[in-house]
């Protein structure tokens, strides 16, 4: 994606903490030709070898993992908080624009076994059952359930490139905190996750 200098994140620590607490993104690659886009969460992980893969799966009946054997490059998206910043904001007469953060991930797939899927699953589950206030777990289940997994096509993506745009009025820090203040005052979360992104690049 295009990101200007002043945007570009290459503090590889942060964008991974973002990627395991954002982790619901979009898989495209091309099928028949055609864009395809799948809207699922992908585990930021290490594969055997130590290397940064993302982890997810699909639906059998999803037509998209057809191209998956072809080996092409796909890309993940990732969507982080977004703003509406109002240039009334701005000590000086200015457009308004948009604050966000948004990760793209570049890598080479390949479709995991039945075993493997299975593992990735129990993984994926012990993960977002954590903080429930009755945890379910998936060795609980019972085999027929289970047989679900079936169903589904689990894979790894091999990190190729990650490019992480952190668009926080990084050119107007004479407006900072009056910016950081209008957004804190507004009541939806996207305002106040901005709000606290830009006090935590500023601090």
């Amino acid at each position: 994606m295009y990101i200007p200098n002043h945007y570009k994140n290459e503090n590889l620590d942060e964008i991974k903490d973002f990627l395991v607490n954002n982790s619901f993104g979009i898989l495209i690659n091309l099928l028949e030709g055609k864009p395809w886009a799948t809207h699922i969460p992908l585990e930021l992980t290490k594969d055997a070898d130590g290397k940064d893969v993302l982890e997810g799966h699909i639906a059998k009946a999803n037509p998209q993992w057809k191209s998956f054997k072809d080996s092409q490059e796909v890309l993940c998206i990732f969507n982080g908080p977004h703003a509406y910043v109002s240039s009334s904001w701005y000590k000086e007469e200015e457009v308004p624009t948009w604050n966000y953060i948004a990760v793209h991930i570049y890598g080479k797939l390949k479709i995991l076994s039945e075993e493997e899927t299975m593992d990735a699953l129990h993984r994926l589950v012990e993960k977002y059952e954590r903080d429930s206030k009755n945890p379910i777990s998936l060795k609980e289940m019972s085999p027929k359930t289970l047989r679900q997994v079936k169903g589904v096509v689990g894979f790894q993506i091999e990190v190729s490139e990650i490019q992480a745009a952190y668009k926080l009025s990084q050119t107007r820090t004479e407006d900072h905190a009056k910016i950081i203040d209008e957004l804190s005052e507004r009541k939806d979360a996207g305002s106040h996750q901005i709000a606290k992104n830009m006090k935590g690049f500023t601090s």
